[in-house]
């Protein structure tokens, strides 16, 4: 299985995929951290501070109103009331949102990537490590081998967990090596609220807690490996059941932004909660905010994953052991 796995990880590296991601979350974060930094400029022209609380509070009165418009849809109204309260607790208890520094942006980089950007970087890694092997017909050659089918598609699957979680690693080391030029690299032990969450009545704070902004940063990667092995799984299934690469690809490319349009219109389709693009977005239960669907909550999100995740795996392996090769 050693041997499989490091021959799977060769040919992984021999295609390049893993340095093109990294090229590109490179140009991403020098971009983002720019948005940011003109973002912190911006403000400071308007309120003529840099002081996070004038902010927070200039951000509650332009929420409140757009609250007094009422042609604003009573979904996107609720949200907007939830995050008042949200900002209003943290002006009360005196802990800024948004600390500066890298491993805040870090945080923030990783938590708005998790349903699209990770995702796709995660598929192009995933969408041909089997599809790939009958497209140029090594196949054949590859199951001649005294190995069960099952152990080869195993050693596929091992090396697509390594590289997802060699892509987040290298997703955080960069957005905190390149983040921190402008921000500073301070921030790790700064206090940050975990425990809020979205009731049918409304914002509740009664399990909030104060941690240290490391916990929480770890807390994000945790929930954001695990949506992004859901998603390379299902990828991974994918190549398996389609021989083209680039339609799997497109399969999987189509299903991501129907998920990112469909969460933000259907808060009426309760059934829509079962997808698992609605799921993706696991840091939102971490932040208190609001989930696509009244009622959902982290571990009904987790769970969905989690049954996903299960059945691709199954048919992933039941596909590949008895597929004739031809």
């Amino acid at each position: 299985m050693n041997n499989l796995i490091q021959n799977e990880m060769l040919k992984l590296l021999a295609r390049k995929r893993l340095i093109v991601v990294g090229g590109i979350l490179a140009i991403l974060v020098v971009l983002f951290t720019y948005a940011q930094y003109q973002t912190v400029q911006t403000q400071l022209k308007k309120l003529g501070t840099t002081d996070w609380r004038t902010t927070l509070q200039q951000q509650i009165i332009d929420t409140q109103n757009r609250l007094a418009n009422s042609r604003i849809p009573d979904d996107f109204k609720k949200e907007l009331e939830v995050r008042v309260k949200q900002q209003q607790y943290y002006l009360d208890n005196d802990i800024n949102p948004a600390e500066p520094g890298a491993p805040s942006f870090t945080k923030e980089f990783m938590e708005n990537s998790i349903d699209l950007l990770l995702p796709l970087m995660i598929m192009v890694i995933a969408s041909d490590l089997v599809s790939s092997e009958f497209s140029m017909g090594s196949i054949k050659l590859l199951l001649t081998r005294p190995v069960k089918r099952w152990k080869i598609l195993l050693s596929k699957y091992i090396t697509l967990l390594l590289a997802i979680s060699l892509i987040i690693a290298m997703m955080g080391l960069v957005s905190y090596l390149i983040s921190g030029v402008v921000f500073g690299y301070k921030g790790w032990t700064a206090p940050a609220f975990s425990g809020f969450r979205i009731t049918e009545a409304g914002f509740d704070s009664s399990g909030a807690s104060i941690i240290p902004q490391w916990q929480f940063i770890l807390m994000d990667f945790g929930v954001v490996w695990f949506a992004a092995v859901v998603v390379g799984t299902l990828s991974f299934m994918v190549s398996v059941l389609i021989r083209s690469t680039a339609a799997g690809m497109g399969i999987i490319l189509a299903l991501l932004i129907a998920g990112a349009i469909l969460s933000n219109m259907v808060s009426s389709w309760t059934s829509a909660k079962y997808f698992f693009m609605l799921n993706m977005r696991l840091t939102d239960y971490l932040n208190g905010s609001p989930p696509p669907i009244e009622g959902m909550t982290l571990s009904f999100s987790l769970l969905v994953l989690t049954v996903w995740w299960l059945l691709a795996l199954v048919i992933s392996f039941t596909v590949f052991t008895k597929k004739d090769i031809y």
